[in-house]
């Protein structure tokens, strides 16, 4: 029986070679760098830091590197294990991580995002260390805590000529995982032990205890016993911690180790399962007789610890930006490159108006924490002093808030593939609550902001007198201006509604400054204006693809 042409089965190859490759797929976003085709960071930097180009853009071309991005999501995806015994049953209260979280540490560490404000002796370090700070956030959010701690503590161990080792150690560039004394590793890490579980941010409420060994003051030993409900980065070389003395509650340096290579009477009792920031180790830990160096006065310690709260709070303002920079770098990349109804999805008149209202809100929260960043940079400058006073806490609530809402709605612009977890945008949404709760929360912000209007009543002015010459050319911002004049005349009344006009004023201003027209006068509009919604995508009379353009990589 002879068999025709008809009747034969299609060859698999040939069939798949016939077969449409669809062209509307979105590849990954690789290999594009974070920091040369960003024009708000890059600007920033030539403006107000030109000496460190070469050094942000080595790190911005490591954000898109599929490397990175690869080692950023076995971090999170592998979380730390504790181990409290060794096999023979011996205490080691020891964490285990994957490769990757030490390979993201390296990095991190390695590219001085901790130290170059305080190592680099060049104008601007804290803007160029802000603008690494934004990086870094855009890569990997948990190595972010242990960076953020080191860079608010090197001021504070500076400040004490016998704390000038562990100085040296946390300020060097680079990472060495070793758990050993200090006296032994080429660089350091340092975490805050400070939040007890039945006082939380109310940190006078704290009941651990130090009592001197010998003689009391600066620089030395005291024996601490108690327990924080918070401790981040467990596996760091030293804790700096809060406990009450004879004459109240101190601050104090714990060595996780002691010189003779022993534990230092730390025990850790469990990792916390977080919601997100899992590659970052935070612990519930007792102290048990554990040798600690007195870091400035007795009874000084809340002063001592908000000195650096200052650091922490403004980085994760910066790095709220950061965050916020990564989500729409993704957001925009896949609405580019993807099509439906004939047009990319980026010129859909439905989607425009969403994509540039990200685009301001992003615009808005960088310029505002460079702005503190810069104030960092003069605080020989009475007027950028109190700048810094005032727009940390400012800063840090409305950057903080935001995020959160900028993840979710990129996550709805992207569609499905942003919520499966290949994708980076799942790592981003759970990531982003947390920036508004560490290092005080929004109403702790809030309250901060009214104990500096009833304390330092001019720090409100320098602040004002910036916005304006810009509010004389712009009657919307001119309208707000003259509300926070009259809200600040009663600063016990303080609210969330006076900190966030504050926030979006100086915003406002801000782009007017330094973004193009179209920008800040799109930006002046929506937030101080009528033609803006409460969430995204609700713009009116907006040259969207202009705004749009402004936020590309590109």
């Amino acid at each position: 029986m002879t068999i025709t042409s008809e009747n034969t089965a299609a060859d698999p190859a040939d069939f798949s070679r016939q077969r449409p490759i669809p062209d509307n797929l979105v590849p990954d976003l690789n290999d594009v760098n974070a920091f040369t085709h960003d024009k708000l960071a890059s600007e920033l930097v030539r403006q107000y830091a030109p000496w460190a180009w070469a050094r942000a853009e080595k790190l911005g071309s490591r954000v898109w590197d599929p490397r990175v991005l690869k080692a950023a999501r076995d971090a999170q995806r592998y979380v730390p294990e504790l181990r409290t015994l060794d096999r023979l049953g011996n205490e080691v209260y020891d964490v285990d991580f994957h490769p990757a979280y030490h390979e993201l540490m390296s990095l991190g560490f390695g590219s001085g995002v901790h130290s170059l404000a305080w190592t680099a002796d060049q104008p601007g370090a804290h803007s160029a260390r802000a603008v690494l700070s934004y990086l870094w956030n855009q890569i990997d959010g948990s190595t972010a805590c242990p960076i953020g701690m080191a860079y608010a503590s090197i001021p504070v161990l500076r400040s004490r000529p016998e704390l000038a080792p562990w100085a040296e150690a946390i300020a060097t560039e680079g990472y060495d995982p070793a758990d050993v004394p200090i006296e032994q590793k080429s660089a350091g890490t340092i975490g805050y032990f400070m939040t007890e579980k039945h006082g939380g941010s109310d940190l006078r409420a704290n009941i651990t205890v130090a009592r001197p060994v010998g003689r009391r003051g600066p620089g030395e030993i005291y024996l601490v016993n108690g327990h924080k409900w918070f401790a981040s980065v467990p596996m760091s070389d030293a804790y700096l911690t809060v406990a009450q003395t004879e004459r109240g509650l101190s601050c104090l340096l714990v060595p996780r180790r002691r010189p003779d290579g022993s534990l230092n009477g730390i025990a850790i009792n469990r990792l916390k399962d977080k919601l997100g920031n899992k590659a970052n180790a935070s612990s519930e830990i007792e102290y048990r007789d554990a040798h600690a160096f007195l870091v400035g006065e007795e009874g000084k310690g809340v002063r001592t610890i908000l000195s650096s709260a200052e650091y922490t709070r403004l980085d994760f303002a910066v790095g709220s930006a950061g965050l916020m920079r990564a989500a729409l770098s993704q957001c925009l990349h896949h609405n580019d490159n993807r099509s439906a109804f004939g047009a990319p999805l980026s010129q859909l008149p439905i989607q425009a108006p969403v994509l540039a209202d990200l685009a301001l809100e992003w615009a808005g929260a960088a310029h505002l924490g460079f702005r503190v960043a810069r104030a960092e940079d003069h605080q020989d400058d009475v007027s950028e002093k109190l700048v810094s006073r005032l727009l940390t806490p400012v800063a840090k609530f409305w950057n903080c808030r935001r995020v959160s809402s900028v993840t979710e709605e990129v996550i709805q612009s992207i569609g499905g593939n942003a919520y499966i977890e290949e994708h980076p945008c799942p790592r981003y949404y759970r990531e982003a609550p947390l920036n508004a709760i560490w290092e005080g929360t929004s109403n702790m912000m809030v309250m901060d902001v009214g104990r500096v209007l009833t304390r330092e009543p001019k720090a409100i002015e320098p602040v004002l007198d910036e916005i304006r010459p810009v509010a004389a050319e712009h009657p919307l911002l001119a309208d707000v201006l003259a509300e926070i004049d009259e809200l600040v005349m009663a600063p016990e009344d303080t609210t969330r509604y006076v900190v966030t006009r504050i926030a979006l004023a100086v915003q406002a201003a801000l782009l007017v400054q330094h973004a193009p027209t179209v920008v800040a006068d799109a930006f002046v509009a929506s937030r101080l204006g009528t033609n803006w919604g409460p969430g995204y995508g609700t713009l009116r009379d907006v040259d969207f693809e202009a705004v749009i353009d402004f936020a590309r990589l590109g």
